[in-house]
């Protein structure tokens, strides 16, 4: 017999907070740690009572999904057997070696390798589980080789807060150098002489804000401070050309960005401006022959074209069109290589790789023939070269990374996913509809299931959807969701405004004052999968994470009939008050995409009127499975907490309500790629328990 748990209560402690003259009251706003920026970095100063209620949910969520535990271990059993453990990927050559990252049977994280070119022993260069023994949390970040292929810049995170370690080893003894470097992004970047390592610092808000030169051997407190960013709403990123030319610093934030250069055999050099940041223009830059590459959105090519510009003057009074815009060809991506270019472009929904020769402009493109695919091209390290690397897969079609040569258009297939427990495409079908929003925009909607599945409204379905920051959520294989599949289920994407499926304007028609479309387009995909038979409403399991999470705490409320279950995956689900807050590491950064509600009475009354978390009101909600990490700086653990503890307060009905966090990561869960199988075990336990599948 089941022992009966009752669900946990967060006590109410009001606050008032007021904005623009509105007064509101925030109930639970304590569930917010006053030394959030301590608990990122040690979870053990977590407040007593926030662990309490967390640590309580977290027992009543054990209780309830009890009785799937023999599922979940089936579940879990059925995605591990699908993964090659052994598996490898294919080794990138550069000069004399060849670098890669290969498994081991039963290992949880990657070794990163190298073998010299034409064949040889191989090099192990971090040992991955070797790194993660005796840590609860452990995830290796960005590895850099320098030029002369004698050290290796590494970084690491081991709580789960992306405040990532960066060290350096030496290649030819394996061990590592004195120089520790705390509080990186993650990995670096070399001068074309090995001498120095560029990297940049993240502040106590998680900002990465400053750009340091590090001098191989010396001490990292000595490191010189080469850029920092006072605009506390952009991002920094450091990088490199495909050329190794220039160190490439990219400053941005969802809508503008600003790049500055300094020559990789000149290191010690000054940046140097390529175009000054102006509001809503984004541009990036690669560089071949004495010239950069420019793909850029100036000049209103909403779709992005490509300009080139010289590298003595690279002002935009010298950008000229090479590419030029086309509306509804989405470019985005360009990578110059010695003798072409190359470009990943989305037309009518579906991606494509397109070769240009700089010598006399001629272009091909690479064909595909399925409906539905995902598309992925790898630059290598190599410039002077005639191949590059893609790779391929579809909702049924297992990943296949091909060598395609430019020059013969001839393409190699590298390597295929192997399925060790079996797949057949042949058992699988899938499609591509088209829902109808409530303003007359299609949707496209990717259905994968089984072709014995009754496409009579009698059939589960498990609805993922996303819609945000131009992020476009591929119609690729999934080992996982066939678990579902193969149980029934209909998987479906459902490719809502918000990403950029169909170029740019599908982006910008879902943020800031039109973000209810992505919600609209959602609720719309969900009624157009049971009119078409594929399903019914109250068999629906919808499921997204991060922004769309916050898509699911928006949909719960504006139409939670259509739908049995909610899964919102570290739901970014407070979003008025993070708005409100400048001192959370994402929020400057953030207003671009969704408003900012301290400067302007607009946004904060169009934020508040679909902030999930503002919106919970006294009305019957599916069951709802909310997922949160304590040291997550994405979306902070007190998101899903105060959120799922207002519903728990404020909602009628009996509905299943859980939440679960993660006590020892941050916003990608698990590590391990294990441990993190067992967390998706869950999440579709829930899925098939709600549906009555279980």
């Amino acid at each position: 017999m089941t022992k009966t748990v009752l669900p946990p209560r967060a006590e109410a402690r009001p606050l008032t907070l007021t904005t623009h003259g509105i007064t509101r009251q925030d109930d639970y706003a304590w569930l917010r740690a006053d030394n959030w920026q301590e608990v990122m970095r040690d979870p053990s100063v977590l407040a007593a009572d926030i662990r309490a209620y967390l640590e309580a949910e977290n027992a009543y969520l054990e209780a309830q999904m009890a009785p799937t535990k023999a599922l979940q271990d089936t579940l879990f059993a059925e995605m591990k057997g699908r993964i090659k453990e052994d598996d490898s990927s294919v080794p990138m050559p550069d000069g004399p070696y060849e670098y890669g990252l290969r498994y081991v049977t039963g290992g949880q994280h990657p070794l990163l390798t190298r073998t010299p070119r034409g064949g040889g022993d191989e090099q192990i260069l971090v040992d991955g589980d070797k790194e993660a023994a005796g840590k609860a949390y452990f995830k290796l970040a960005g590895a850099t080789h320098a030029p002369d292929h004698s050290r290796l810049a590494w970084a690491y995170d081991d709580k789960g807060s992306e405040f990532y370690t960066l060290k350096l080893r030496d290649m030819a003894t394996g061990a590592d150098m004195a120089t520790v470097i705390e509080d990186t992004a993650g990995g670096g970047v070399f001068s074309a002489c090995g001498r120095y390592l560029f990297y940049i610092r993240v502040d106590a808000n998680h900002r990465p804000s400053k750009l340091f030169r590090h001098e191989i051997g010396t001490d990292p407190a000595t490191d010189v401070l080469v850029y920092e960013e006072a605009d506390a709403g952009f991002f920094m990123g450091v990088g490199k050309t495909q050329s190794g030319s220039h160190i490439v610093i990219d400053i941005h934030d969802h809508e503008t960005s600003e790049v500055h250069v300094i020559p990789a055999d000149a290191p010690t050099s000054a940046p140097r401006l390529i175009a000054a940041r102006q509001t809503a223009v984004e541009y990036s830059v690669d560089e071949s022959g004495g010239r950069f590459y420019i793909l850029t959105n100036a000049d209103d090519a909403e779709d992005f074209k490509i300009v080139t510009a010289p590298v003595s003057d690279p002002g935009r009074a010298n950008w000229r069109d090479l590419v030029p815009h086309k509306g509804g060809r989405l470019i985005l991506s360009v990578t110059a290589y010695k003798d072409f270019i190359v470009r990943l472009e989305r037309e009518d929904g579906l991606p494509r790789i397109v070769v240009r020769r700089l010598v006399d402009a001629v272009e091909h493109a690479i064909a595909f023939d399925e409906e539905a695919y995902s598309l992925g091209l790898s630059d290598g390290y190599e410039f002077d070269t005639s191949l590059i690397r893609f790779t391929y897969s579809s909702m049924t079609t297992p990943s296949r990374t091909y060598d395609y040569d430019v020059e013969t258009r001839q393409r190699t297939l590298r390597k295929e996913q192997v399925v060790p427990s079996g797949h057949d495409p042949a058992n699988y079908v899938t499609r591509r509809l088209q829902a109808r929003a409530a303003d007359g925009e299609l949707v496209p909607v990717s259905v994968l299931y089984r072709k014995d599945t009754p496409l009579d409204g009698s059939a589960p379905c498990l609805l993922y959807g996303y819609g945000s920051y131009g992020i476009s959520i591929p119609a690729s294989f999934n080992t996982n969701c066939l678990s579902l599949v193969d149980r029934g289920f209909v998987y479906a994407i459902a490719h809502i405004r918000g990403g950029k499926e169909k170029g740019y304007a599908w982006y910008s028609k879902g943020r800031r004052e039109f973000k209810r479309n992505t919600f609209t387009d959602f609720l719309a995909a969900a009624d157009h999968l049971v009119g078409e038979g594929f399903t019914a409403h109250e068999r629906i399991v919808a499921q997204g994470g991060s922004a769309g999470g916050m898509l699911m705490g928006a949909v719960a409320n504006m139409g939670g009939e259509k739908f049995g279950g909610i899964i919102a995956e570290v739901p970014f689900v407070d979003v008025l008050n993070t708005m409100l807050d400048d001192t959370l590491p994402l929020t400057p950064p953030e207003w671009p995409e969704w408003g900012n509600p301290i400067a302007s009475r607009e946004a904060y009354d169009y934020i508040a009127g679909y902030s999930p978390y503002d919106n919970v009101t006294a009305k019957a909600y599916p069951a709802i499975l909310a997922v949160g990490g304590l040291t997550d700086p994405r979306v902070t653990y007190w998101e899903p907490a105060k959120w799922v503890a207002r519903l728990r307060a404020v909602k009628t009905g009996d509905s299943l309500l859980m939440l679960k966090t993660n006590m020892e990561a941050g916003h990608g869960g698990a590590s391990g790629r294990f441990d993190r199988l067992k967390e998706v075990a869950l999440v579709q336990a829930f899925a098939l328990k709600v549906t009555g599948r279980a």
